[in-house]
């Protein structure tokens, strides 16, 4: 995995993860790969949808790390902006955890829609077409991760259980002193950050062991710009940033209202660029809030 400009480090929109996670999702101690041929794709031979679905429940956001498309994970599976509007990639899949490589390979766990042809729930599965077929790498049937993150050192996702995998095949646990809503990679050391109800923690140790945060408000929502610059959410929709890895803050006054989910990177001439799904729009801001573009609505 190579160092990047642009990160895709996802938020997952839950509205109270504890619960979601006690309906949704089962744990297991180690992962069995499932066949390569278990796979899902878009009837039209992998083409965009045509017709605008609306969208609930977004879980993730990123511009992908290769073409800049934004992309936009959902209850109603996924979708990439084209011509102004969003249309949906690929097949129905419930994306309630959704990441995305450097290289551009996308991450995801989540439930399959009635007639497609992956477990429930899929467990962690991969895709190297921006979402138009998916493959089961692991926890097929097993698994649903409601939080999930890509970075050097591999995949970190959260089930019910704390785990990370180099492979994803192999898993191991972690320990983490509450449940994370988010977990965030940096792209280069491959930092771990998570908000949970104990406050942001940080890891330098894929999670072996976990130090505490303190931005000037308790983050709801998290994502890495690059190496040094992190972005978080309140539960009232303040930014705060850091530009020394969460050592010293900066809270922005003007709240861009409660987000469903966060990304940050930077622009080809070194700007931060912080998007949000907040109020069923996605918009994007370069001054922290001060002012916004809307991207879709």
């Amino acid at each position: 995995m190579r160092p990047l400009r642009r990160r895709a480090v996802l938020g997952v929109a839950t509205a109270a993860v504890v619960a979601l996670l006690a309906a949704c999702s089962s744990t297991s101690e180690t992962g069995t790969p499932q066949s390569a041929g278990n796979q899902s794709s878009t009837p039209a031979g992998g083409a965009a949808a045509e017709q605008p679905t609306p969208m609930l429940h977004v879980h993730g956001i990123a511009r992908h790390p290769l073409t800049g498309d934004l992309l936009v994970a959902s209850h109603q599976g996924l979708f990439q902006k084209v011509d102004g509007k969003l249309a949906r990639i690929g097949p129905a899949i419930d994306l309630m955890g959704f990441t995305i490589d450097d290289d551009g390979t996308l991450y995801a766990s989540g439930h399959p829609a009635p007639g497609t042809d992956l477990p429930q729930p899929v467990g962690l599965i991969t895709s190297q077409d921006t979402g138009r077929t998916w493959q089961v790498a692991s926890l097929g049937g097993r698994s649903d991760f409601h939080a999930l993150t890509v970075g050097p050192d591999g995949v970190i996702g959260f089930d019910g259980t704390l785990r990370h995998t180099s492979d994803n095949t192999t898993w191991t646990t972690r320990d983490i002193p509450s449940p994370p809503r988010v977990l965030a990679a940096s792209p280069t050391s491959g930092k771990l950050l998570a908000t949970t109800s104990a406050g942001l923690l940080m890891s330098q140790d894929q999670g072996a062991t976990w130090s505490s945060l303190d931005p000037p408000q308790t983050a709801v929502l998290v994502a890495w710009a690059d190496e040094e610059t992190i972005v978080t959410s309140s539960a009232a929709g303040r930014l705060a940033t850091s530009r020394d890895a969460g050592q010293t803050w900066t809270l922005h006054p003007r709240s861009i209202g409660q987000a469903e989910a966060l990304w940050a990177g930077r622009t080809s001439d070194g700007q931060l660029e912080i998007i949000a799904s907040v109020e069923g729009q996605v918009i994007s801001t370069k001054d922290a809030g001060t002012t916004t573009q809307t991207l879709v609505q």
